[in-house]
């Protein structure tokens, strides 16, 4: 019995999933099921329960998957350590963000990050927030970037910075005039605003709420750059993060406006899952984002 089985099979327990737990390792889905079966033949128990329709583990299924975490957790720990009494800062740190984040916060901190690292290679991959979570449940990457983080029990949630938010419009729009607006200058106008389930979304929601503002987006869109496209070409006004706009407000695409005697801030978090082995590149890279490091639980596993 080999690392690599229990991995698989942890993957496989958290995700539920063949398919998800295949892309994890590089493997098939044929594999996966393969290496399930070894494992019920190594310890002669059957580990999955097949004569349900959705994933469930059998009472030995459970036991097995708790003991893999715990093998797992003191392997990644020995590794850690092992790099750290080499002083060596190396490998792979997978990153998922929400666009906004990736595109317009991250970049400076992994400039210098690789600067300082040649030897660690940054992996970014762009991801609506709900998946965000999903991927660090998942152990599909290391870190996670989220604006107006949510608490879960097995992620951990480290406060990053605070964002404004601002509106922007249409050079000639005449709201573009002023150089404050009041939220109540917002009626009736064509507003545009991130699709419903987005965080910041939703904090635009409330803000309109507790100015008892009805006001109904005229398009909706998933990410920060097609609601910028949309407002450069005069369809609306949006509500936006104001480090997503600064390099169009230096090129007169767009008019940014501050609210009037009210600031309006978007938390922005890094997400590592709970009891999750911090590698000495992983270490790293919080110190270079500016964030203490966590107190890590040296029991529960892959941060169960």
């Amino acid at each position: 019995m080999q690392i690599e089985n229990f991995k698989i099979f942890a993957d496989l327990v958290e995700t539920k999933s063949f398919s998800k737990s295949a892309k994890l390792n590089g493997i098939t889905q044929s594999a996966v099921s393969q290496q399930a079966r070894a494992m019920e033949r190594h310890f002669k128990t059957l580990l999955i329960d097949r004569s349900q329709k959705q994933f469930q583990l059998t009472r030995e299924g459970q036991r097995v998957y708790d003991a893999a975490n715990e093998v797992l957790h003191t392997y990644e720990k020995l590794l850690s350590e092992l790099q750290e009494l080499k002083k060596v800062i190396s490998g792979t740190i997978r990153i998922s963000t929400i666009y906004s984040i990736g595109l317009h916060e991250l970049p400076p901190f992994i400039k210098k990050f690789l600067h300082d690292f040649p030897a660690v290679n940054v992996r970014v991959e762009y991801r609506r927030s709900n998946l965000v979570y999903e991927d660090i449940l998942h152990n599909s990457v290391d870190f996670g970037l989220v604006a107006f983080p949510v608490k879960q029990r097995q992620i951990e949630v480290l406060p990053f910075r605070d964002d404004h938010l601002v509106l922007i419009t249409h050079p000639q729009h005449a709201l573009a005039k002023r150089t404050e607006i009041e939220v109540k200058d917002l009626a009736n106008q064509k507003f545009i605003g991130f699709d419903p389930d987005i965080p910041t979304r939703k904090a635009v929601d409330i803000i309109f709420r507790e100015h008892k503002l009805e006001i109904e987006p005229v398009m909706e869109f998933d990410n920060i750059e097609t609601v910028k496209r949309a407002v450069e070409i005069d369809h609306g006004i949006a509500i936006v993060p104001q480090a997503t706009v600064v390099q169009e407000a230096r090129q007169g695409s767009l008019s940014v406006l501050h609210f009037k005697g009210k600031e309006f801030t978007r938390p922005l978090a890094i997400l590592h899952r709970k009891g999750r082995v911090l590698t000495p590149a992983m270490k790293k890279f919080i110190e270079i984002l500016g964030l203490d490091l966590p107190e890590t639980r040296e029991a529960g596993g892959r941060g169960t």
